[in-house]
């Protein structure tokens, strides 16, 4: 009895020191039938604690959504509508710049069918998705559904990846299976800021942002001059002053009912998940891009954008009739008659706004609205302020040309999006960068008055305020032009392209990276991270390491995998771990989720797990898992030029801070050198 209980803390304390394959969802399905065709497939996911599963709406660019995918559908069976999700939570991710969309601790799906072939009696359904915590799994499972009154049998195949790991029966019933609680080695976090939680900083984003061109839109030659009108009408026609005060006030929350239903009116229109999806839809992206252009065009002097001059006529003649509702149809007609200012901020507003899910535009328009109200409320309480206001005059069509600049360059960030969704590479980094350095250049230059526009009045000299603000676009400018060059442009990180995505990945004009040339890079290898030379193929890397004498350090990593890109952005940068990484190692990086197919010749069933291996990222998770017994990425192995482990106290190391890694590295590469 002794010598059991020793062998199984032996065997514990090894299970405990080494990786695992972990699956972190737990899967159970129902099948309903609503009428004589049509059925409801309902997948019901429990998720263990810290860990969040990425919804089919997380934009492409980002982590990996969801994709479910129904087998033998043609002829047997038709979808109706898309799949609808439970309860998720939205948060914006800093290193792959989108909105990630995600579920934690359950997730539910339902997908409604249409039978076609009476004889169909049963379907097959696959999920493909990605967990994370402090590491990410792509996982894959496969179900099968029995068609209530046939004999076919329910099963769940669960694979990681297309990796087969288990198979059980389906659970029929309506309740979530208690999620199984696994053994799972500690991981070390990394010393990072993280992302706010779900929505809370994505919503609080887009309020300020809205309110911040909400005040921006006061300063217009629509609605700047609207202000000490209005508020002189307001205490002119009030028997008293609280009255005015009373009516100001009512005014103002009108103009915030307008805008917020505007924005309750967008969310009703297109639904909770068009708007999860408009990001990266390309026909949204380019007709957007189309109308900011055309806004800009409007703001810069070309022509006017004006709603119909009769739909003002007929709101201010119900604006006479006092009361309330009179006051309503005032700000009814102060939207309609400011459209020209207003519209295109609005309107790219809704759009940004839109892409953060239903409740989006109905922020984004309250945090605009809001701005836009106060001061004639304020203005109202305090009349004796209207004589600080500064005079109407050529500075507030200055504005109007400033936003018109502004929003010229937000078109290209959609433009952007379309380019990147279809790949085609015609609005790579460089040429982003160019056309922006283009447009703030001719602001400058605007600013400092060297050119002039359609409807400005004629300047003598420029004033300190405007002098003050084209030295800052200077600054920004000035700026922009080393991303020519291969600079990371932290401040705009969000808006051009990646800087993978690039004609020249080392920067206009650059040859080299360390003593490495462009033109003399291994076969088979590439520039990655930080000028890193890296391959993507385990043979051709293994064929240059025997050549230079170095060890190997395996990087199984996704291209959706965002702890991967912290760990390349936060420690492999570092000053102590880049010399290493550049010039003694020699780094292969294999992407578990690259779905390119292998040739045929080359796919196989795995002797492990039984499952078929048919693309490259099916080859390398198997690879992973029949050597490192682990599914998760990032994971970093060091290995000497036949593969054997280099690191005896850890073979394997994740996400973990500088120090640990370094530590790590000079052991492994110690060893190999000895």
């Amino acid at each position: 009895m002794k010598k059991l209980i020793i062998l199984l803390l032996t065997f514990l304390a090894f299970a405990k020191g080494n990786a695992q394959v972990l699956d972190p969802v737990k899967w159970t399905t129902t099948i309903e039938k609503k009428s004589e065709t049509n059925y409801i497939l309902t997948f019901n996911g429990v998720i263990e604690k810290e860990w969040h599963l990425y919804s089919q709406f997380t934009p492409d660019g980002g982590p990996l959504p969801l994709e479910i995918i129904f087998k033998d559908q043609k002829g047997n069976f038709n979808l109706v509508g898309k799949a609808k999700e439970s309860k998720t939570a939205t948060a914006f991710n800093d290193i792959f710049g989108v909105n990630e969309t995600f579920f934690h601790d359950k997730a539910q799906i339902q997908q409604e069918i249409t039978l076609v072939n009476p004889k169909t009696t049963s379907i097959q359904v696959e999920l493909n998705y990605q967990v994370c915590k402090e590491v990410c799994i792509n996982l894959e499972k496969k179900f099968t559904f029995k068609i209530p009154g046939t004999e076919a049998t329910a099963t769940t195949n669960t694979t990681v990846a297309a990796v087969k790991l288990d198979t059980a029966k389906v659970d029929t019933t309506n309740t979530f299976s208690e999620a199984t609680k696994e053994s799972v080695a500690p991981v070390e976090k990394i010393a990072v800021k993280k992302s706010k939680p779900a929505s809370q900083r994505s919503l609080w984003s887009i309020f300020f942002v809205a309110f911040l061109f909400g005040f921006t839109a006061l300063l217009t030659p629509c609605v700047f001059p609207m202000i000490p009108m209005t508020v002189s009408f307001f205490t002119k026609q009030s028997k008293t002053k609280a009255a005015g005060i009373r009516n100001a006030i009512i005014y103002g929350i009108s103009i915030i009912v307008i805008y917020v239903s505007l924005g309750f009116l967008v969310s009703w229109i297109f639904g909770a998940d068009a708007l999860n999806s408009l990001a990266t839809n390309v026909w949204f992206n380019l007709g957007f891009f189309v109308l900011l252009v055309v806004f800009a065009t409007s703001f810069l002097g070309g022509f006017e954008i004006m709603l119909p001059n009769s739909w003002a006529n007929k709101v201010d003649q119900q604006a006479d009739r006092g009361g309330i509702l009179g006051i309503l149809f005032m700000a009814l007609a102060l939207a309609i008659v400011s459209f020209s200012c207003t519209g295109p901020i609005v309107g790219a507003l809704l759009f940004e706004a839109a892409t953060n899910g239903v409740i989006g535009p109905i922020v984004g328009m309250f945090g605009f609205s809001l701005a836009l109200a106060l001061p004639f409320m304020l203005f109202a309480m305090f009349p004796g302020w209207l004589n600080s206001l500064p005079k109407s005059g050529g500075w507030l069509n200055t504005v109007k040309v400033f936003l018109g600049f502004l929003e010229l360059a937000f078109a290209f960030k959609f433009l952007s999006n379309a380019d990147l969704v279809l790949q085609l590479h015609l609005l790579e980094r460089e040429v982003f960068l160019v056309i922006w350095i283009a447009i703030f250049g001719a602001l400058v230059l605007y600013l400092f008055g060297k050119i002039t526009l359609p409807h400005d009045s004629p300047l003598q000299h420029i004033s300190v305020g405007r002098l003050y603000l084209g030295l800052i676009t200077l600054a920004f400018t000035v700026y922009l032009i080393p991303g020519l060059w291969g600079a990371p442009l932290k401040l705009i990180s969000a808006f051009p392209p990646p800087m993978d995505y690039s004609e020249s990945p080392l920067g206009v004009g650059s040859s080299s990276a360390g003593n490495i040339s462009t033109s003399v890079l291994p076969e088979g290898a590439k520039f990655g991270p930080h000028q890193i030379v890296v391959f993507d193929d385990y043979d051709k890397g293994l064929g240059y390491a025997k050549m230079v004498n170095k060890p190997i350090m395996l990087d199984f990593t996704g291209h959706a995998c965002v702890n991967c890109r912290k760990m390349e952005n936060n420690v492999w940068s570092d000053a102590s771990i880049l010399p290493i990484l550049k010039n003694e190692v020699v780094l292969i990086s294999l992407y578990v989720d690259d779905k390119r197919p292998l040739p045929k010749s080359e796919q196989f069933t795995s002797k492990s797990t039984g499952a078929e291996i048919e693309t490259i990222g099916d080859k390398w998770t198997d690879f992973m898992i029949t050597k490192y017994n682990t599914n998760t990425q990032p994971l970093y192995v060091l290995t000497d030029l036949q593969g054997n482990n280099l690191n005896e106290k850890q073979p394997t190391i994740s996400y973990v801070p500088v120090e640990e890694y370094q530590v790590w590295l000079k052991e492994g590469i110690s060893k190999f050198k000895k």
